[in-house]
């Protein structure tokens, strides 16, 4: 592949394992912006990179407009010092989420491990008890 390789939607669309529409709701975001060809709108090989940044960011957990941050300052910061402090910051912040939704997953399920062994155990001595009665 090469740099002035295009793609057009469909293109993009199979390789990336995407709809056509999901492609178009990301340039209607102003995520990508294809050229035109004709009648045809084409993808470079810099909006197919920035497809697969924005699907593994959203895969993370980002936001459009985190994704798009990013994405921004990659073309205004040559050295991409701004753009890798913000991504730093912007894991940290995702990374912090996702431990107290783990915390809390975890909680859950310890909780419901604990009413699986009542009702379990209710469920056992309940036979028994009808039985003495009877």
């Amino acid at each position: 592949m090469t740099d002035a390789q295009l793609y057009t939607v469909t293109e993009l669309a199979k390789q990336l394992d995407m709809t056509p529409r999901a492609i178009r709701f990301y340039e209607d975001k102003g995520l990508i912006s294809p050229k035109r060809a004709g009648t045809t709108r084409v993808f470079s090989a810099r909006d197919r990179a920035r497809m697969i940044l924005i699907l593994r960011g959203k895969r993370l957990g980002f936001s459009l407009s985190t994704i798009k941050d990013y994405l921004d300052l990659y073309d205004t910061d040559i050295t991409q010092q701004s753009q890798l402090k913000l991504l730093l910051t912007a894991v940290g912040k995702r990374r912090a989420q996702l431990l107290s939704q783990r915390q809390a997953i975890d909680e859950a399920l310890a909780e419901l491990d604990d009413i699986t062994a009542q009702t379990e155990a209710a469920l056992q001595t309940a036979p028994r008890a009808r039985r003495a009665a009877s």
